[in-house]
């Protein structure tokens, strides 16, 4: 899961990012709008957490612009500011929720579980896909009931292989979303292809229903072998 952290408060934001990179999400940075706007429009996020008050600019403008350009990466506000009108102009935007700052770190770990919850799982604690089961919470895989043992990024991998399901997904999109945006910056992708393999191999030794289908040149998708 990759989040972006949009916080001018540098003492905050480097609290955020670090209880979040213990939680295993892949985490990125923006301290001010002119910044954070390169990055919402150049690259896809699983949550931004957002805040109203930036050195040049407004948050909320900055999430008009996201949902004018149809962006659908889920949205908390982070705000001192404890005002009804912003949050109620915030929600009607598209955010998806608003925590007000001073806040325990806990809490915001519990809001944006629920928030990924809402948007990949319906709800669920869990995303069945066949006789494929992944817990995120836990990072926990199982096939036919029985869990199989992965690693963090093999989990990361798999998790946006299922939620994509039936999707092209090329090594680019791969590589940014569980590594990190300065991924298209490399010159070789072979250790999404490493990654792939031992992945593939897993699901094929636990006789997973759904497998990875490599498309010639271009990436790859998840698709029922059935």
């Amino acid at each position: 899961m990759k989040i972006l952290i949009i916080e001018d408060e540098i003492q905050l934001s480097d609290a955020i990012e670090q209880s979040l990179k213990k939680q295993l999400y892949v985490t990125e940075s923006a301290s001010n709008f002119k910044e954070a706007l390169h990055k919402v429009i150049s690259y896809d996020y699983d949550c931004i957490l957002l805040d109203i008050m930036l050195p040049d600019g407004n948050g909320i403008e900055l999430l008009k612009q996201l949902k004018d350009i149809k962006k659908d990466d889920s949205v908390i506000i982070i705000s001192a500011k404890d005002s009804l009108d912003d949050k109620v102009l915030g929600l009607e935007l598209g955010a998806d929720d608003y925590l007000t700052k001073p806040f325990h770190l806990s809490e915001l770990h519990a809001r944006i579980k629920s928030v990924l919850r809402r948007r990949n799982q319906n709800g669920s604690n869990s995303i069945v896909l066949d006789n494929l089961e992944l817990f995120p919470d836990d990072y926990k895989v199982t096939i036919d009931g029985k869990e199989i043992e992965v690693n963090n990024k093999e989990f990361a991998l798999l998790h946006y292989l299922v939620i994509n399901q039936n999707r092209l997904l090329t090594k680019v999109a791969i590589a940014e979303k569980i590594w990190g945006d300065y991924m298209d910056e490399v010159d070789s992708y072979d250790f999404v292809y490493s990654q792939i393999k031992n992945l593939r191999k897993k699901l094929k030794q636990n006789n997973a229903q759904p497998e990875i289908k490599s498309v010639y040149g271009m990436g790859y998708k998840l698709v029922n072998s059935n």
